[in-house]
């Protein structure tokens, strides 16, 4: 009996590695096509309160729909065209930091700053600033890949837009009332609980987004909308992502200022409002924070990251929100929800 029970695990485990290794490759294979469906779903649930609102002020569906469809791939066409253009001449100008750089890693070498002399040239020296401007130009180009598959993503998304609403007439006929309505109770809660999550998520991600370039811009920093772009994407990580949003510009301003004073001021302001905006007005409107576990955090960045590359990175942590919203929802998946929680 203790055999066939350990049989019994030994093969379940067995399945589910075979399962997750086969999922594993099919997401690396078809990113073609998933990338922009997720994107799609990603954007829908974004702008459903717009579309919602303005069904609720009598404006025909399919005219609200082509409304909010045509403004959001405006904008993202927009500002991906103008941070595509800055980042390109971003990274084609950081050789020319070099010679600044250097003459700071002097400059740094004979000051005592706090009272410690700084050895620079072994810390810094070794910095190959045309072969971070390479990293940069490579890593431009996949990233905004999706560019080029704009329209795929234009048609995925008003399908699903189309497509929202349906799904209760089809369970209800498909299951007698009292499951239907069980099911749809299930699918709704899960359905305005991702919503909320993403939307507001999405608002506090440009607002953090829009501190980081008008900050940067003010103090006259290089690339401010560069900057302030990369805050908006990074800031959908959990701490890691504002860090490094944060880290990155004040490099540059110290490079091309060599002011460390200046930097201190931008990074006093710009880490006092994200607090401000991360820990006092998101908790406000979020509610009770989903609470990931750093592990799973850092596992769903690697993983996504080797499938999808960087914009894989972007999209991991609200795609881990969303599996523990909908597991927290499924009685008999809650004990993954805990799994993932801190």
């Amino acid at each position: 009996m203790i055999k066939d029970m350990d049989d019994n695990r030994f093969l379940k485990f067995s399945a589910a590695f075979v399962v997750l290794f086969l999922t594993g490759v099919i997401l690396k294979l078809a990113r073609p096509v998933l990338f922009p469906f997720f994107l799609a779903l990603f954007i829908s649930y974004v702008i459903g309160p717009a579309l919602e609102f303005l069904t609720r002020r009598k404006v025909p569906r399919l005219v609200a729909l082509i409304v909010i469809v045509l403004v959001t791939f405006s904008l993202m066409y927009l500002l991906g065209a103008v941070f595509y253009s800055s980042g390109k001449a971003f990274a084609a100008e950081l050789p020319d930091y070099t010679e600044q750089f250097q003459s700071l890693i002097k400059q740094l070498e004979a000051s005592h700053f706090l009272g410690a002399k700084w050895n620079v040239a072994t810390l810094l020296g070794n910095i190959n600033v045309g072969k971070i401007a390479s990293i940069a130009m490579s890593a431009l180009g996949p990233f905004f890949g999706f560019l080029s598959n704009l329209f795929l993503v234009l048609i995925f998304l008003i399908f699903i837009l189309a497509g929202r609403g349906r799904l209760r007439g089809k369970v209800e006929r498909s299951f007698s009332p009292h499951q239907a309505g069980k099911i749809n109770e299930v699918v709704e809660k899960i359905d305005r609980q991702i919503q909320k999550y993403l939307a507001i998520k999405t608002v506090f991600c440009v607002i953090n987004g829009l501190i980081v370039g008008i900050v940067l811009a003010l103090f006259g920093v290089d690339f401010a909308i560069v900057f302030g772009f990369l805050a908006f994407l990074l800031n959908y990580i959990p701490n890691v992502g504002s860090t490094i949003a944060t880290a990155v510009p004040i490099v540059i301003a110290f490079i091309q200022y060599g002011s460390v004073w200046r930097c201190l001021w931008i990074l006093a302001i710009v880490v006092v409002l994200d607090n401000v905006v991360g820990n006092v007005l998101e908790p406000r409107f979020m509610g009770k924070g989903l609470g990931l576990s750093p592990l799973v955090v850092i596992f769903s960045l690697i993983a996504w990251g080797w499938l999808w590359g960087i914009p894989g990175m972007v999209l991991a942590v609200p795609i881990a929100a969303v599996i523990k919203i909908v597991c927290a929802n499924v009685p008999s998946l809650r004990f993954i929800e805990v799994l993932m929680s801190k």
